[in-house]
């Protein structure tokens, strides 16, 4: 090979001034693992929300769910990374003259950072959808499973509001009770009532006596209940009252420590999932180009200047 007048190799002397970073393989690679990402996430969500059923014991369940998405997302990882890191490292620019140690390691990071633009733009593309997507997964499950305890939640806020709205309501009643109940409409015993049991429970959940006698007038005086049974049926109904809103509050509880818990083992899994999509984007580089290297380029009998490669 012809000498330039300073003593080096023209193409030797090229790589050294030339940046060793091929940023159209790399865009190149990112596209390709974007886009295949973007498809591979798509049709796992349409598989998952077509094996879920809103009716108990059907379909598959929350744990399977869970487990099944996990696997699918580093699936989709390691394909979509794995083949915009082999694109990126088959289109990147030869490099001549160079140590193969040099080689690796330029190949691993054409296929780290391919990883890292398609990372970028899938986030910032399809983040806000898939979390729209998932969290309206999460909340039409966490109605199903706990469909008793929002009925008894949504019935709890609307007395709370109700009492809200007349927060003295309570009081006022107080000023006009007597020992004889006067005759009123049923709506206007069931705002009583209902002001007296959230009054209840919002404070201490339990009953005062001057309350529960009152409401044991109002009873006996709609039914042929005498005073004393009248009084045990409030309490036998104030009881399961205080049962039912007790439950609610478990099961709501329960329900945001199991939310808890899936979102924090699913991000766990998302940045494991992550770490080998990082990891086969880089091998998938080198397989790339090395496959890139050993090229046989095709001699003809037209004589083509060919341009200097690095």
């Amino acid at each position: 090979m012809n000498r330039s007048s300073d003593g080096f190799y023209p193409a030797l002397d090229e790589s050294t001034t030339l940046s060793g970073v091929s940023w159209g393989a790399i865009f190149a690679g990112a596209a390709a693992a974007a886009a295949l990402s973007l498809i591979l996430v798509l049709l796992g969500f349409g598989l998952g929300f077509s094996a879920v059923s809103p009716w108990a014991n059907e379909g598959i369940s929350a744990k399977s769910l869970g487990i099944t998405t996990i696997v699918w997302l580093a699936f989709t990882q390691i394909v979509a990374s794995g083949l915009g890191g082999y694109i990126a490292g088959r289109l990147r620019v030869k490099w001549a003259y160079m140590h193969s140690d040099e080689v690796y390691f330029r190949d691993t990071a054409h296929g780290f950072l391919a990883w890292c633009v398609a990372t970028l733009v899938t986030a910032t593309l399809v983040a806000g959808s898939v979390s729209g997507i998932v969290s309206g997964g999460v909340q039409a499950g966490a109605q199903v499973a706990g469909g008793a305890a929002s009925a008894m939640t949504q019935v709890a806020g609307t007395a709370a509001a109700n009492t809200d709205s007349d927060q003295y309501g309570y009081y006022i009643d107080s000023l006009f009770r007597d020992d004889r109940p006067a005759a009123v409409s049923d709506d206007a015993v069931h705002g009583t009532v209902t002001r007296i049991f959230v009054r209840s429970l919002a404070n201490d959940g339990q009953l005062a006596a001057e309350d529960r006698t009152y409401l044991a007038q109002l009873v006996a005086q709609r039914t042929n209940l005498t005073q004393a049974d009248a009084e045990r049926r409030v309490d036998e109904v104030y009881a399961r009252t205080q049962k039912a809103v007790a439950d609610a509050k478990l099961a709501a509880q329960q329900a945001a420590d199991t939310a808890a818990k899936v979102a924090a083992m699913t991000t766990l899994w998302m940045f494991v999932a992550l770490l080998a999509g990082a990891f086969f984007a880089s091998l998938a580089a080198t397989f790339g180009g090395r496959r890139r290297d050993a090229v046989v380029y095709v001699e003809t009998d037209t004589y083509v200047t060919a341009p200097p490669v690095r």
